[in-house]
């Protein structure tokens, strides 16, 4: 069932539209991560699903009744900022009963919400660490704290505002996949934004990518890693092969010779994507030399200059990477080429 619908819903800001006419839903139980550069819009949805933000035209209806007049503490939402904002002056078990506080708004007593607490810590990883300092805590625990805060009123969404934004790498990665399986196991629906796409992609069940305040493609994380719906989604996913190109006969005429497309793909003029993944070391095929080469752990990527067209990005396997300065040969895989959609 969906548990938020966002209809038509505008942000304008003067003459500026920083959301434009946006439709979404988001089911129950779902994790959808939106994403984009910035000035995209992402966090501004955001805060109008938090009732932060007014909207200037639109309708967002939460287990389908209109937010319009229903203020934030009543929205039943949960929020994470890449910040924290957590209050220096209570320790983490104090930091995390806030939210039991507000939601009971004084009713119950501080015993009461012990267990709770003690259960959301253990749940994030931080068991026994209610009177601890704040400032004596890493970046992750805090991190970790923020979203026991967001947890304990069990809100019906919980919204994450570039949640791992200032980890280091490796602890976003471990985290990120904390983060899914804790999800999983509560049955909670999350609404999160970010501008990094390998931290969307492996957090999500769908991915929404904005582009100056509008929807420019929406799916599976799969989905959209596989068949990008413009150049714009392209690029922002980090491929840079992309060139005009007239296709005909399963080929498409490029500035780096014929390219083989997939079957029915359509013909014309159009623009084409060939993943790095499709550009293939070979005995015969464009020359080229070796710019650069980068080491991913599980493959080397190369920047390669053609003979003819612009730069061109590839994989190799480990044992197979030339050296920079190479002159290598490379052909094309149709399984990697994308022929994307007409603006």
């Amino acid at each position: 069932m969906t548990l938020l619908e966002l209809a038509g819903v505008s942000v304008r800001f003067g003459e500026r539209a920083v959301v434009d006419s946006v439709d979404l839903e988001v089911a129950e139980q779902e994790t959808v991560c939106v994403l984009g550069p910035s000035g995209s819009g992402k966090s501004t949805l955001l805060r109008v699903v938090a009732g932060l933000q007014p909207v200037s035209a639109g309708r967002v209806l939460l287990g389908g009744a209109d937010q319009a007049r229903v203020p934030v503490h009543r929205r039943g939402v949960g929020l994470m900022f890449q910040d924290h904002q957590l209050f220096p002056h209570r320790n983490v078990g104090g930091n995390v009963a806030f939210g039991l506080r507000m939601r009971a708004a004084g009713r119950s007593s501080s015993r009461s919400y012990e267990a709770r607490v003690a259960e959301l810590l253990e749940l994030v990883g931080l068991p026994g660490s209610q009177g601890r300092s704040v400032s004596s805590l890493s970046g992750g625990e805090q991190q970790r704290v923020a979203l026991a805060r967001a947890l304990a009123p069990s809100p019906r969404l919980l919204m994450l505002d570039e949640p791992l934004g200032q980890l280091d790498r490796g602890l976003r990665e471990r985290l990120v996949v904390e983060l899914r399986g804790l999800f999983s196991r509560l049955g909670t629906t999350v609404l999160a934004v970010t501008h990094d796409q390998g931290e969307a992609f492996a957090l999500a069940d769908r991915v929404v990518v904005m582009q100056e305040g509008r929807i420019a493609q929406a799916g599976t994380p799969l989905a959209v890693w596989q068949r990008p719906a413009s150049e714009f989604v392209a690029r922002f996913l980090g491929f840079e092969n992309v060139v005009p190109a007239t296709v005909s006969g399963g080929a498409a005429a490029t500035a780096w010779g014929k390219v083989p497309v997939p079957t029915g793909s359509p013909e014309g003029e159009q623009r084409i994507l060939i993943r790095p993944a499709g550009v293939v070391l070979a005995a015969a095929g464009l020359r080229c030399e070796v710019l650069a080469r980068t080491f991913r752990g599980t493959h080397v990527a190369l920047r390669l200059r053609p003979e003819a067209g612009p730069v061109l990005e590839a994989e190799c396997a480990l044992a197979a990477a030339p050296a920079v300065g190479d002159r290598v040969a490379v052909s094309f895989t149709p399984a990697e080429v994308v022929v994307l959609p007409a603006a």
